[in-house]
């Protein structure tokens, strides 16, 4: 099986925004892990909170995490003000419609982002949204498994 993202980049502060509207997406979904924090960091860069609040103005926003840690999840709340669904169970789209019909916009209105091909990409478009793959943000601090298990997952992306 090939999963073909909408848009292959290599983080978050390279997606085109200005494309996004032009595609009438009113919602950005973004994956958690990888994707806007480190790896287990529990801690946002400033960067990030900065870039996220930046969108604000422009598209609702929510973050959708296969994360069950809820002290962790707690965590992040903390430092933002954006909605976090977690236990989400990616590539299961059933979260990720919930996050739709709470912010009353169609999935075709969604961008899903994520650093995962086969949970956060897939996912996506089962749920009928624009994906975007970004590298994972820690990929070089990702020890060797990891890192393999990754080249493995990207082998799935249809380029």
């Amino acid at each position: 099986m090939f999963i073909a993202p909408d848009y292959n980049i290599e983080s978050i502060y390279d997606i085109d925004i200005e494309e996004l509207k032009k595609r009438k997406i009113k919602g950005l979904f973004f994956d958690l892990d990888s994707t806007l924090m480190k790896s287990k960091s529990g801690k946002f860069a400033y960067k990030t909170i900065q870039f996220l609040d930046d969108l604000k103005p422009n598209f609702k926003l929510a973050i959708i995490t296969n994360n069950k840690n809820l002290s962790y999840i707690q965590k992040a709340k903390n430092q933002i003000d954006i909605p976090i669904y977690s236990k989400a169970a990616k590539p299961n789209a059933t979260v990720l419609f919930k996050a739709c019909d709470d912010f009353n916009i169609k999935p075709s209105e969604v961008a899903m982002i994520g650093d995962r091909p086969l949970s956060d990409i897939l996912g996506g478009k089962k749920a009928g949204m624009v994906t975007i793959l970004v590298d994972s943000i820690s990929k070089n601090e990702e020890n060797f498994i990891v890192r393999f298990a990754r080249f493995l997952e990207r082998l799935t992306i249809k380029k």
